[in-house]
């Protein structure tokens, strides 16, 4: 290891006249100063630990990431400040690379690498690891989550463009020959009414199921549709209250079979929206039919809304079973269900919709106490947004 400044001096010492130690020990301030303000104007975040991995030095950036403060974790061990990284120190006799995730006090994703830092084997000052020599440990950080984000975005984008054709082909091929057995079945309804009534029973039951069937694969497909091809939004005053008790008074017979107990808590003083009545109840179908169904017999299913300077809230919450954590990252995702009959698409349809009126949809759940849906309505749409100056100079 090349012989720096301080070493220098440590050894001369005893020969610098007391004018001339003063002067050296500014310069090593000013040195001290400038590098110290160097890693702290960084984005990427710096840890130096020794052979023991208790925290030398750290950075500001470093401090950003994981909400601590500089003074009160130098000097001690990496694995209490930072739990997780006292083994990857432990082990770092070479470069390694890896991701971490941080939960707080934001949602990150960091990308680490830790370079061991190496003295010379006949440095009597410095302290050795297992004989190897190694006396510093360095962790370099770098902030991704916007790389995971962009990617994400891609994934995103290109699994929406593979449900876009596969739908059109759905259209296409189920579509048209679900109008002609409709159409025919319809022609046999009339013709067997003709029959001996004992016939005509029998035969009357089957075609209602085959009528019945008919109708679910044509929801089905409209279900394709509407998910890939959002419709124009047709804008018009609306009360949400009112489309929410329009959307139960549909739904009531479905409802009713389950057993389930619909308790509203509306506020009345609710200021109206322009929003896409006929769009918004889809969206309402989607949850209350998930919720109904998810709740098997019996059960509540709780609808409040209130409103403050700037939003309207829908909340929606049920006393069903709740939604196993391992499967809430994916309950956007298209054709993800965990209904034997489900078409995985009711909520993607949820979520379209409330982003195409500048919303936002949340769901929180807790396993064995039910699921709450919080659908957030901006009280003005906003069809237009201002770009930073970073973004205006793309």
């Amino acid at each position: 290891m090349k012989r720096g400044f301080l070493e220098k001096l440590l050894e001369r010492i005893q020969r610098v006249a007391p004018g001339e130690l003063q002067g050296y020990l500014e310069e090593l301030a000013r040195e001290k100063g400038f590098l110290e303000t160097i890693f702290n104007a960084i984005f990427e975040g710096v840890i130096v630990t020794d052979s023991e991995g208790k925290i030398l030095y750290l950075n500001r950036a470093v401090c950003t990431f994981f909400g601590i403060q500089e003074e009160s974790s130098t000097g001690r061990p990496i694995g209490e400040v930072i739990p997780g990284l006292e083994a990857a120190v432990s082990l770092a006799t070479e470069t390694a690379n890896r991701e971490l995730e941080v939960f707080y006090p934001q949602h990150r994703f960091l990308n680490y690498y830790i370079v061991p830092l190496v003295g010379e084997a006949n440095d009597k000052r410095a302290p050795k690891l297992e004989g190897h020599g190694i006396i510093l440990c360095g962790i370099i950080l770098r902030d991704i989550t916007e790389t995971r984000r962009t990617t994400q975005a891609a994934i995103e984008s290109e699994r929406f463009s593979a449900v876009t054709l596969l739908a059109a082909g759905v259209a296409h091929e189920i579509g048209n020959p679900l109008n002609s057995l409709d159409i025919h079945m319809q022609l046999m309804s009339r013709r067997i009414k003709k029959l001996p009534a004992r016939a005509r029973t029998e035969l009357e039951k089957s075609i209602s199921v085959a009528r019945h069937e008919v109708a679910r694969l044509d929801q089905i497909v409209t279900q394709f549709l509407r998910a890939i091809r959002p419709q124009p939004l047709k804008l018009s005053l609306e009360n949400i209250n009112r489309l929410i008790e329009s959307s139960i008074a549909f739904l009531q017979i479905e409802i009713a079979n389950r057993d389930v107990l619909v308790e509203l808590e509306l506020d009345r003083s609710l200021p109206g929206l322009h929003v896409d009545g006929d769009q918004i109840k889809q969206a309402f179908y989607n949850i209350i039919r998930n919720s109904v169904q998810a709740m098997k017999t019996g059960g509540i299913l709780r609808v409040r809304t209130k409103a403050d300077e700037s939003h309207v809230f829908v909340i929606f919450s049920d006393t069903g079973p709740g939604i196993p954590m391992d499967n809430m990252a994916r309950i956007f995702e298209p054709y993800f269900t965990t209904k034997e009959s489900g078409s995985g698409l009711g909520l993607m349809i949820v979520q379209r919709v409330m982003q195409a009126h500048g919303g936002e949809v949340g769901i929180e759940s807790t396993e064995g106490k039910g699921v709450t849906v919080v659908l957030r309505f901006p009280q003005s749409i906003r069809p237009v947004r201002f770009l930073t100056a970073q973004s205006e100079k793309r």
